[in-house]
């Protein structure tokens, strides 16, 4: 009953902010139906680490210690999102950017795209997580393209068609998994869930196997923002508004990536050799370096750090690419880290853009005169997303790094350029925006009451794990991938 009330929280969500979104109130309950989906993932998480893996549905939906620790990250950043959202969209509406009707569409397709992360997460069937993925992608085109500006339909339209070629082929490595699992499933819904191939993962068909995976990494891996198909990812960012900035980047890429390594465990079992690392290593080390390098230019303060998003998602696909126990456990903490701090940086660029009247670097100055708490949460979130102590990230690069040093001796000169280079970038952008001269930008009539307690708990947190890493947390993170046997990587 557990997963099901996890999924039927956001689905109720979504039908009552499809009524009752345009009438005043409804941000409210918007953040009223968040918390209680992330209430709900709290429960099921306690239920996973204390009994084992749950199951519900027919066998349809489950949830083991790996899924359980991405649901409670999905259900606690979509709370504070949520929050977030109350005065983002307060400001809108107070400039007129917002109507009633468009507020609609946005708090409904909000609680669409949660319900479709979190079906991603409990899901058993390999099908039904490649709808739920769908889904996702289907309710933020739509955001994406909420503002209706010739540049939010073009970033909304390059973002379906990109995402949709690699939902396409990630459809053909589902084909590919049924394909080579009946034989010894038996034909039916039973031969794609995942629990019962988790069983027979030795004697899968390796070369089926092998190719299904090759169209997973690429397919899912367009999701995740890895290079090649990962341009959708700046101007998705760009031209969206902030607060589906901060759930794309600190939920959607998270959960994509939780897809692969699915599949990677079965992958493994299946083929007894390094495809699947190598396949993951050569992904990430390319999307870390041309990320770190894409940014050296950028104009734009959304699309720098949504090149950053890139960059850490590379970084994170390279840590399970090494394996072992350290690299596994470095990859996790990676992914946990970049969650609370690029949707806070998020938080902290979108109050940036309301009080500066421009995302354009050059038109955003003086920050740290106007509003010294909106320069001092931009400096933390620079300090914290690239890796400098004592925050979370600096411990996970720390063991990808060490790792690499005994797995992969050559990625490490490649990687310190790209951290480099990001460091650098970042912190000139940051100076540039809280100093210099006067804006250029059209002074605002309204002064704005901005909402810092999202950012603030996002950053305690990363701070709180990268200084003392409570062993309980060490613990679930140890049964987490014990529980799909990620601890044993080759």
């Amino acid at each position: 009953m557990i997963l099901l009330a996890l999924v039927l929280c956001p689905l109720l969500g979504a039908f009552v902010m499809g009524a009752v979104g345009h009438r005043r109130g409804a941000d409210s309950l918007n953040v009223l139906f968040s918390f209680g989906t992330f209430a709900i993932s709290l429960l099921l998480a306690f239920r996973v680490f204390a009994e084992g893996t749950v199951t519900g549905g027919s066998d349809q939906l489950f949830s083991d210690g790996f899924s359980a620790i991405f649901v409670v990250i999905t259900g606690g950043v979509g709370a504070t999102t949520s929050l977030f959202s109350l005065r983002y969209m307060a400001i809108e509406k107070a400039r007129g950017h917002l109507g009633p009707e468009r507020t609609r569409l946005y708090l409904a397709l909000y609680q669409v795209f949660i319900l479709a992360m979190l079906v991603v997460l409990v899901s058993n069937n390999m099908g039904l997580l490649w709808v739920a993925l769908e889904g996702a992608t289907l309710a933020t085109v739509l955001l994406v393209a909420w503002t209706r500006t010739p540049a939010s339909v073009k970033a909304a339209w390059k973002y379906f068609i990109l995402c949709g070629v690699g939902i396409a082929l990630a459809l053909f490595g589902t084909i590919l998994l049924y394909f080579a699992s009946e034989k010894t499933l038996g034909p039916g819904g039973t031969a794609l869930l995942w629990t019962h191939l988790d069983g027979v993962k030795t004697t899968l068909e390796p070369t089926v196997i092998g190719l299904a995976f090759i169209f997973f990494i690429v397919g899912y891996g367009t999701k995740v923002g890895l290079v090649p198909l990962h341009s959708w990812l700046p101007d998705a960012h760009a031209e969206g508004p902030t607060p589906i900035s901060a759930v794309l980047s600190g939920l959607l890429l998270n959960v994509a990536l939780y897809a692969i390594l699915r599949i990677k465990v079965l992958a493994d079992g299946s083929l007894h050799n390094h495809l699947t690392s190598r396949l993951l290593m050569g992904f990430g080390l390319i999307s870390v370096l041309l990320a770190s390098l894409s940014m050296w230019r950028r104009q734009d303060i959304k699309r720098l750090f949504a090149y950053s998003s890139i960059e850490h998602m590379g970084l994170a696909t390279f840590a399970f690419g090494l394996g072992g126990p350290v690299g596994a456990f470095a990859g996790l903490l990676h992914m946990t880290a970049h969650s609370l701090i690029k949707s806070a940086i998020f938080f902290v660029v979108g109050h940036v853009v309301q009080t500066s009247g421009s995302q354009k670097i050059p038109e955003i100055r003086q920050v740290g005169e106007r509003i010294p708490a909106l320069a001092r949460a931009l400096m933390i979130g620079g300090l914290a997303i690239t890796g400098l102590p004592p925050f979370a990230i600096f411990a996970s690069e720390f063991l990808i790094l060490s790792t690499a040093v005994v797995r992969a001796p050559w990625a490490i000169p490649p990687i310190l350029l790209a951290l480099l280079i990001t460091f650098g970038v970042i912190f000139r952008r940051i100076q540039e925006m809280t100093g210099g001269s006067a804006t250029s930008a059209p002074a605002l009539r309204d002064g704005p009451v901005l909402t810092f307690y999202p950012v603030w708990i996002h950053f305690g947190l990363a701070l709180f794990i990268g200084l003392f890493f409570p062993e309980s947390l060490g613990r679930l993170y140890h049964t987490a991938l014990l529980s799909i046997g990620l601890t044993h990587g080759q």
